[in-house]
């Protein structure tokens, strides 16, 4: 008998390996106040169409967006009394809504975000425009009578200029019974059209606590009392996804490799920075090269703040350096360049900006 073809699964953008997806997730950390919200506004008399989750990355958007879609899906009448007595949007997670989300196999759900290019294997790194004109065709067919059809938009800060132009004319001419949640990680970068069409809500950093909680529930199994968890917490700057990937792959390491080479400098140890060069650029090791951006990133930001006291020219020296780290950053994922030689010149600049007389 001949073989039956091997199914691949494809890849889904910010996925961490072994760690369940944002729709698989029932369970909320924190934003308890964004989510009472959410669930005033579905009851009330006007609810608005669209919605920009903002925040952070890391810190609950998509699970929050997606917790949201389960109950609107789950109780699709508005005013009905289970609506109008609850008191959380919690939905039976055996219940078939909550089951068929956790699939992604739900009909009345459209999650936009960068695709999978199978050709380079690798993502795209821009939602483009044709992932946004999926709504015509979700939008065009027929929905089961007074059922909700809710769009997803993760990230919004991911779209180009045309991509944001076509989300701006299915938010200017929206369908009957549909909800938009745009997530975006900065949303004041967003079209000023695109904003004014939405009804906009922030969700703040997690607590420490709320950190911990995340990780004792999620990486129980990665967690020993070796743990340095105030290192996890301290870097995680609120985003819990921050601390799981320092706990995937060689974060730990790289952390602990970052932070003794920036006090170093500018005298850094040659061989110890090509080891942390080498670790972090190792191939299919994309955790590692997520983990020395995150990493780099707080780093730099934190020096930013104590140098903000010493004159306007040293802090426009660090943030030079700040634009120069994310802007190789974003080259490296753009023409797929050596992330090796990217930390090495992040320790290069460094060590420029070190040597500067204060």
């Amino acid at each position: 008998m001949p073989r039956a073809p091997e199914i691949k699964e494809t890849p889904e953008v910010d996925s961490i390996p072994g760690l369940p997806l944002p729709r698989e997730r029932t369970r909320l950390i924190g934003h308890v106040d964004v989510e009472r919200e959410l669930l005033e506004a579905y009851r009330s008399e006007r609810l608005h169409h669209a919605w920009i989750l903002g925040g952070p990355k890391g810190i609950g958007k998509a699970t929050l967006a997606y917790r949201f879609a389960r109950f609107v899906l789950r109780h699709p009448d508005r005013f009905a009394t289970e609506v109008m007595d609850a008191t959380t949007l919690e939905v039976e997670p055996n219940h078939i809504v909550s089951q068929q989300v956790a699939a992604g196999a739900h009909p009345n759900i459209l999650h936009l975000r960068r695709p999978w290019d199978e050709k380079g294997k690798r993502f795209k790194t821009e939602l483009p425009v044709d992932e946004i004109r999926r709504t015509v065709s979700f939008f065009g067919t027929t929905a089961a009578d007074r059922a909700w059809r809710l769009c997803i938009v993760d990230a919004a800060d991911d779209m180009n200029a045309s991509s944001a132009n076509a989300l701006l004319k299915i938010l200017e001419e929206p369908p009957a019974r549909c909800l938009f949640l745009v997530l975006s990680h900065a949303p004041g970068r967003l079209l000023p059209t695109i904003r004014s069409r939405c009804r906009r809500v922030d969700l703040t950093p997690l607590t420490d606590d709320e950190i911990v909680e995340g990780l004792t529930e999620l990486a129980a199994d990665t967690l020993s009392n070796d743990t340095p968890m105030a290192d996890l917490v301290g870097f995680a700057d609120g985003s819990l996804r921050s601390a799981l990937m320092l706990l995937a792959g060689d974060g730990l390491a790289i952390n602990k490799g970052f932070v003794a080479l920036a006090e170093q400098s500018p005298d850094c140890d040659i061989k110890a920075l090509h080891g942390l060069a080498d670790l972090v650029a190792a191939r299919g090791q994309t955790d590692n090269w997520e983990s020395f951006l995150h990493i780099a990133r707080q780093w730099l930001h934190a020096r930013m703040k104590s140098e903000a006291t010493q004159g306007p020219a040293r802090l426009v020296s660090w943030a030079q350096l700040w634009e120069k780290t994310n802007r190789a950053a974003a080259e490296v994922d753009a023409l797929n360049l050596d992330r090796k030689q990217v930390v090495l010149d992040v320790f290069r600049n460094l060590s420029q900006v070190m040597r500067m007389p204060a």
